[in-house]
């Protein structure tokens, strides 16, 4: 997948483009994603940071040949380090120094909803869709899943996404609080641009959003302990026979 940054005056935009997979991110992908963060984080001149999909898609999680590899041999450093890039890249947009918009033109699956719930902020089209989708897929859910949606939504939203494999689409995302608006598709980045573009300060944005995630951050379990509470059984539902 192609990952590219671009930065227009206070705002920098993320975008992740691979047509065929509809945007997964495998360990290659998910280090350039890393690096791309890293840099929004150093560069003092950026107040927000925008993350958008191309092709019709936000992003579709992990991708299959690193989910095969996976179930093949759930223990090899190989698979772990790539996977542990993968997760790395929610907290790293969920915890940068700039408030953070996902503009959503289509779907976010698995552990790309991960990465839609890591932003602070989401604009989302009417079509717009997520599905938590592990257990369709015979997978525990990894990457702090349960404790995104939990934080956002609540457990009954959380049990209905990921547990009874619900999918929310357009207006529901904003009525259960998991999306800011929904709006037409052409709409979608320019709205996201324009909010992300009202942060006209870097220094004052920067100090007011690393308050915002101090404060909020101790209402939850931390995202470290989250990955951590989630890896060890997905990593064994991984090497379970597929049903």
């Amino acid at each position: 997948m192609s990952v590219s940054l671009k930065v227009d005056g206070t705002v920098a935009i993320i975008t992740l483009d691979d047509a065929p997979t509809r945007n997964a991110f495998t360990g290659e992908s998910a280090g350039a994603f890393l690096d791309a963060i890293a840099t929004v984080q150093h560069d003092p001149g950026v107040a927000a940071l925008v993350l958008r999909g191309e092709n019709g898609a936000f992003c579709s999680g992990a991708a299959r040949p690193l989910l095969a590899a996976a179930r093949e041999n759930p223990t090899d450093p190989t698979v772990l380090d790539g996977l542990g890039k993968v997760y790395q890249c929610f907290v790293a947009a969920g915890t940068v120094d700039v408030p953070v918009i996902a503009a959503m033109r289509g779907p976010a699956v698995g552990a790309g909803v991960n990465l839609a719930l890591a932003a602070d902020v989401r604009i989302v089209s009417t079509e717009t869709k997520l599905l938590s989708g592990f257990l369709k897929i015979g997978l525990h859910p990894g990457g702090g899943h349960f404790m995104l949606l939990d934080k956002i939504a609540g457990p009954q939203t959380s049990v209905a996404m990921t547990l009874l494999g619900e999918e929310v689409v357009g207006q529901k995302l904003v009525d259960l609080g998991l999306a800011w608006e929904a709006l037409p598709d052409d709409q979608v980045d320019e709205r996201a641009l324009e909010l992300a573009r009202r942060c006209t300060d870097p220094e004052l944005a920067r100090a007011a959003t690393q308050t915002f995630r101090a404060q909020t951050s101790s209402r939850q379990l931390p995202w470290q302990s989250a990955l951590r509470a989630e890896q060890a059984v997905q990593m064994w539902s991984m090497g379970r026979p597929k049903a």
